[in-house]
């Protein structure tokens, strides 16, 4: 597979996971997904744990709040009907499925591409020198961000300010987590943009390590996983449960 080829199926995916009408469209999309993952021939089981972790906090709160509070699916309480907490529990499954769905996408293909570095992948897509550096240069900004963060944390626990585990020092301080982490995130930033970056002619570098490999832009296998993403697209508008 190709990285075009990941790009194409996951957006197809996506899309097919976005105009799904119900649970059934969905269950088909993820049926089409799980294949994908395990075509790549590793191991699913963190890429299915980090989904879940993604969508169970929003599950939790749309439990909460559509089925414990409203008690009513958003089209019952649009056309004026009482609604049963069925329909809303039903609401929040189609919700929920989908983002999972959108999740897993993402990780299947980190699966297929598990022994590659971030610039080689986009090195492989076909796509404008600029779109490929903004790429590059957007993973970097991630990155620093996560390390801003883990500096900030790393340094209020140093300070007595926030705990290791949970507590409710952490709950009375978070506002302070989220000042440093926020003022680290723009000061690393500021310094790469202004200063490392073009001391170091980081974009001069890029032009030539972006450039695509002299190999066709989708592989023979890639037609059969774009087929069936177009064929889970049509599911999901098709199938109703």
């Amino acid at each position: 597979m190709t990285p075009n080829g990941a790009v194409a199926f996951g957006v197809l995916v996506i899309v097919s996971a976005l105009i799904a009408r119900d649970l059934a469209g969905l269950v088909v999309i993820l049926a089409a997904t799980l294949c994908f993952a395990l075509a790549s021939r590793r191991p699913i089981r963190s890429a299915l744990a980090w989904s879940l972790g993604i969508v169970l906090p929003l599950v939790l709160f749309m439990m909460v709040v559509w089925v414990g509070i409203v008690g009513r699916a958003p089209h019952e309480i649009a056309a004026g009907l009482e609604g049963s907490r069925g329909a809303a529990s039903l609401h929040v499954a189609v919700i929920c499925l989908r983002l999972f769905v959108i999740a897993f996408t993402v990780q299947a293909t980190f699966l297929h591409f598990a022994g590659w570095t971030p610039l080689r992948f986009v090195g492989g897509l076909t796509a404008p020198p600029v779109v490929k550096k903004l790429l590059v240069l957007t993973l970097s900004l991630i990155e620093t961000i996560l390390q801003a963060v883990d500096r900030a944390r790393t340094a209020l626990i140093a300070a007595g300010i926030i705990t290791r585990s949970h507590s409710w020092r952490n709950l009375r301080n978070g506002w302070v987590l989220v000042q440093t982490a926020w003022l680290t995130v723009m000061t690393i930033a500021l310094g790469r943009t202004r200063d490392k970056w073009p001391i170091e002619g980081t974009l001069a570098r890029l032009d030539g390590a972006l450039v695509a490999p002299a190999t066709p832009a989708f592989a023979a296998g890639d037609g059969g996983w774009i087929a069936l993403g177009v064929a889970g697209a049509i599911a999901a508008w098709v199938v109703h449960g």
